[in-house]
């Protein structure tokens, strides 16, 4: 592995400490001045915070599935680390390398939770629509997915994924 690669890797890492942090911060804060308090209006009608402890996946299904949602948040994390290290080290992978860091760090900020308290705390409610409610991590995730997606649909093309093959090289011999 290069040195440029090595570096690489270290500020992926230090960008994945620096946003579960923030989103363990956020949610502390929530704890702190929103629970048990009626919600908080931001915009009114539109946005407030309103603390909620979330024991199931997005819009409460799974209730109660700590073990599922650890062990599916641990092989997210495998796979995302895998393609990390493969990805080669060009400039072209840098949308790629932050956008697995911050789905990384969703998933580890709403893990700690689970692991924690055996829920996940969320907080932010867009009223006007009526959107359940999330958090900072959820953000992480679903913002960098649908960015990835498109990334992997209009930027890169088939042959940009080569380093992920399974499949042994060839050695050419030597004429």
């Amino acid at each position: 592995m290069s040195k440029h690669k090595v570096k690489l890797l270290i500020m992926d890492f230090l960008l994945l400490i620096l946003l579960v942090g923030m989103d363990q911060f956020t949610k502390y804060t929530a704890v702190l001045k929103l629970k048990d308090q009626p919600a908080f209006n931001i915009i009114n009608g539109v946005l407030e915070f309103n603390y909620l402890e979330n024991r199931g996946a997005a819009f409460g299904m799974l209730q109660n599935q700590k073990s599922f949602f650890v062990f599916v948040a641990v092989v997210f994390l495998c796979v995302i680390a895998y393609v990390l290290v493969k990805t080669p080290d060009h400039k072209k992978y840098t949308r790629l390398h932050i956008l697995l860091v911050l789905i990384a760090s969703g998933a580890i900020g709403n893990m700690i939770d689970r692991l924690q308290h055996d829920y996940v705390v969320d907080f932010i409610y867009i009223v006007l629509i009526n959107f359940p409610i999330f958090n900072v991590a959820d953000m992480y995730v679903t913002f960098s997915t649908v960015l990835l997606i498109i990334q992997i649909l209009f930027v890169y093309g088939e042959n940009d994924f080569h380093f992920l093959s399974f499949k042994k090289k060839k050695f050419r011999e030597l004429k």
